[in-house]
């Protein structure tokens, strides 16, 4: 157990807040440590509806502790580390992304203050972000010499296009919410101190639909983005024919004819 990262369940609402506000929750390798098992037993546990990632103190995340990378001489590999085994650990830590975008469950990131570098990319990797107009994104890697992590390349790429973030990670500038809302990077955009609340009323909203019909379009989803359209018709019949086999789409339908509000059965 670590005290990096903790967690809080509320009624199908997993939160899961980035502690370390001394440092503006910069990823120390406890908390990259703790971050992967904690999200893969979430996409595991059919009590979790939502997964809500946020940071302590109104900051997100300000990505690598960079204070810590500096030794004195600039360079600050472990010395008893290969660079295979190096690249291993970092795989082990950037699953993070990976299980925040594939998960059969929605992500939703609670951005204020910074999100900067990997930071960035797990915001970028939720499949909603909420975030304060006055917030701070930066991908920040070239500024501290880094190529990059946590899939942030790869998720800006596909949100913005290629040249725009090319244009972010090359010559890396600070946005605000209101310029990442802009660029298209945002799903709420909200006032400074709001992210948190009005993020976790959209988890709740998620957590309260039908949880395998959201995994079902949520795959759907993630298949369009790089998948050819014939792949993804024929994935998406016979997801949208097994799912009209369910109790969800039975309880919606009998909801929608009684004029109700469905109950899918969240705690």
């Amino acid at each position: 157990m670590t005290d990096a990262v903790l967690q809080s369940l509320d009624r199908g609402v997993l939160t899961v807040t980035l502690n370390r506000p001394e440092r503006r929750n910069a990823m120390s390798p406890e908390l990259c440590d703790a971050l992967p098992g904690i999200l893969a037993r979430a996409a595991d546990d059919a009590g979790v509806r939502t997964v809500l990632l946020t940071g302590a103190a109104g900051t997100f995340c300000v990505g690598g502790d960079v204070g810590a990378m500096n030794k004195g001489d600039g360079t600050a590999p472990p010395e008893a580390e290969t660079l295979e085994q190096a690249t291993a650990r970092l795989r082990r830590w950037v699953e993070a992304s990976r299980l925040l975008h594939a998960m059969p469950k929605p992500t939703v990131a609670a951005v204020e203050g910074a999100a900067a570098g990997a930071g960035l990319s797990l915001a970028l990797a939720c499949d909603f972000r909420v975030v304060a107009r006055g917030a701070k994104l930066t991908t920040a890697f070239a500024r501290v010499g880094l190529s990059g992590d946590y899939g942030g390349s790869w998720f800006l790429t596909r949100l913005i296009g290629p040249a725009r973030a090319r244009d972010l990670y090359l010559l890396p500038r600070v946005l605000t919410g209101e310029d990442a809302d802009r660029l298209g990077l945002v799903s709420r955009l909200v006032d400074d101190g709001a992210a948190l609340d009005e993020a976790q009323a959209l988890a709740r909203q998620l957590a309260d639909g039908p949880p395998e019909t959201l995994a079902a379009m949520k795959a759907n989803l993630n298949l369009a983005e790089q998948g050819s359209l014939a792949d993804l018709l024929d994935v998406e019949s016979a997801r949208h024919m097994a799912s009209a086999r369910t109790a969800e789409h039975r309880e919606a339908v009998a909801a929608f004819t009684q004029k109700r509000t469905p109950n899918f059965g969240a705690a």
